[in-house]
C-alpha cells in the first residue's frame, strides 16, 4: 500500500468517526424535572427564577447585571433542545459551553450564547460570545432564520455542539453554523438580560421541555488531513497560495518561500501534538496563542532547530535550542534531544498562565506567565517591549517559515476547558 493511499484511508477514517459521533443515539436526558430547580445554580445577576406549570420562568428586575441559571453539570459534545416563550420587550439567550471562574473577571459568566432576540433585528438563533468576543455568527445574512422566530408564541431551539462546530435551528429552520474551538465544554445556562430603568420589572421568559443528548467528552481534533492545506491560512487570514507550503507524502512541507502559516481557528487551553523534521542547518518554530499585538502577529514560540549547525543553537545560553521557549526559557535538559533529518515528537500543553514543552516523550520545559521567573527572563529578552503578548488567553497556532526546509505531520489539538 502506498503512503498516499494510507493517508487517504486515515482521512476517511477520521471523517467516519466524526459522522458516527454526530449520529450517536444516546438517550435523551431531561435537564428540568418540571417541579424544582434541582441541578441548577443561579450566577451573577439577581433576576427572579421560579418554577410554575412545569416551566422555568425568568423575570426581569432593575439594578442588576445579566443573570444566569446554570446547570451544575458540564457538557462537551451534545444535542440540546428547549422550548421558550419570551416577552417581546426583553432580551435573553441560552448559554452553552460556558464558565464562571474566579480567575476571569471575578466569576463573570462567559461563553457561547444562542441568542433570544424578539427585537426587529431578529437575530434569534445567532451565536454571541457572552463576556468575551461579542457576535460570532449573527443572522443578518440568513433571512429564513430571522423569519422563523414566532413573536409571543412558543419557539423551539435545537443546538448541536460537536467538536469545533456549533449549529442551531429555530423552529426547524437552520440558523447559525459556527466553527470555533476556544471553549470545548462547559455548563448550559438560561439568561435573563439586564434591563434599563425605562423598562418594567417582571417581564418574563418561560422555558420548558429542556433536554440534552450527551455525546461524550472533547476529543483531539486533526489540524492537517494529510492531503491538503485546508484549515490553514496566511497572516492576513487568506487561503495559502500554492508553492510555498505543500502537502507531500502526508506531511506539511515548507518547499519554497511563502511565509508562515496559521490555523484558521483560535484556541484557548489545549494539548497540541505534532511530529517535525528539519533539514541540516535548518530553523523553524511553532508559535501558539498567536494574536495581533502592537501591529504584529505574536505568540510564544516552541523552537524547531538544528542545534549544532544553526548559529541560534549557541545563543542566549540555550534559550534558542530545540523545544526552548524562544529567547526566554531554556530546556531543563540541555542534551541533544532533537534529531536532525529524522522525525521528532512535540507536545505543547497550555492551561491558563501555565505551559509545558515536551520533546520526544520528555517534558523539557514548564513556565508560568504570572511568576517572578517570567518577569526576570523578560527583563533580559529582546521581546521585553512585547512582555505581555504571551498572556493572551487564546490565539492561533503558527508554523514558521524561516527560509529553511522543514516538515510537519500528525498535527492534532485537543481543546481543554479553562482552569480557575
Amino acid at each position: 500500500m502506498t503512503s498516499q493511499k494510507l493517508i487517504s484511508l486515515l482521512a476517511a477514517g477520521a471523517a467516519l468517526t466524526a459522522v458516527n459521533l454526530s449520529a450517536a443515539t444516546g438517550d435523551w436526558v431531561n435537564l428540568f424535572d418540571g417541579k424544582s430547580l434541582k441541578g441548577w445554580t443561579q450566577r451573577n445577576g439577581s433576576a427572579k427564577y421560579a418554577v410554575e406549570n412545569e416551566q422555568i420562568i425568568g423575570r426581569t428586575v432593575h439594578n442588576t447585571g445579566n443573570s444566569f441559571l446554570c446547570t451544575d453539570k458540564h457538557y462537551a459534545n451534545f444535542i440540546f433542545e428547549v422550548e421558550y416563550k419570551v416577552d417581546s420587550r426583553m432580551n435573553s439567550g441560552v448559554q452553552i459551553r460556558s464558565h464562571s471562574l474566579k480567575s476571569y473577571r471575578g466569576g463573570q459568566v462567559h461563553g457561547y450564547q444562542v441568542e433570544i432576540d424578539p427585537s426587529e433585528r431578529a437575530w434569534s438563533g445567532g451565536i454571541y460570545d457572552e463576556g468575551r468576543r461579542g457576535w460570532l455568527n449573527p443572522l443578518k445574512d440568513n433571512p429564513a432564520a430571522q423569519k422563523a422566530f414566532k413573536q409571543n408564541e412558543w419557539n423551539h431551539y435545537r443546538v448541536e455542539a460537536i467538536g469545533d462546530r456549533i449549529k442551531t435551528w429555530v423552529n426547524g429552520v437552520p440558523a447559525a453554523d459556527l466553527h470555533d474551538a476556544i471553549t470545548p465544554s462547559g455548563f448550559i445556562a438560561l439568561q435573563v438580560h439586564s434591563i434599563p430603568k425605562d423598562k418594567p420589572e417582571g417581564m418574563e421568559i418561560r422555558w420548558r421541555n429542556i433536554r440534552i443528548k450527551d455525546l461524550g467528552p472533547a476529543k483531539p481534533l486533526p489540524l492537517f488531513d494529510g492531503l491538503t492545506l485546508n484549515g490553514w491560512v496566511d497572516g492576513a487570514g487568506n487561503p495559502i497560495k500554492p508553492g510555498g507550503w505543500v502537502a507531500d507524502e502526508g506531511a506539511l512541507h515548507r518547499k519554497d518561500k511563502g511565509g508562515s502559516i496559521y490555523t484558521e481557528l483560535e484556541y484557548g487551553d489545549f494539548e497540541f501534538n505534532l511530529e517535525w523534521k528539519i533539514a541540516e542547518g535548518g530553523n523553524s518554530g511553532i508559535k501558539y496563542r498567536v494574536t495581533k499585538y502592537d501591529k504584529a502577529l505574536l505568540g510564544p514560540e516552541y523552537q524547531v532547530l538544528d542545534d549544532d549547525k544553526h548559529p541560534d543553537g549557541k545563543k542566549r545560553e540555550g534559550r534558542r535550542k530545540s523545544a526552548a521557549l524562544y529567547d526566554l526559557f531554556k530546556c531543563n535538559d540541555q542534551k541533544q534531544l532533537a534529531k536532525v533529518g529524522e522525525w521528532n515528537k512535540t507536545k505543547i500543553v497550555v492551561r491558563g498562565s501555565k505551559a509545558e514543552h515536551w520533546l520526544n516523550g520528555k517534558k523539557v520545559l514548564a513556565y508560568d506567565t504570572t511568576s517572578e521567573e517570567w518577569k526576570q527572563e523578560h527583563a533580559l529578552s529582546k521581546f521585553n517591549k512585547h512582555k505581555d503578548f504571551a498572556k493572551n488567553p487564546w490565539g492561533k497556532i503558527m508554523l514558521q517559515d524561516h527560509g529553511d526546509l522543514v516538515w510537519y505531520r500528525n498535527i492534532t489539538i485537543k481543546p481543554m476547558p479553562p482552569l480557575d
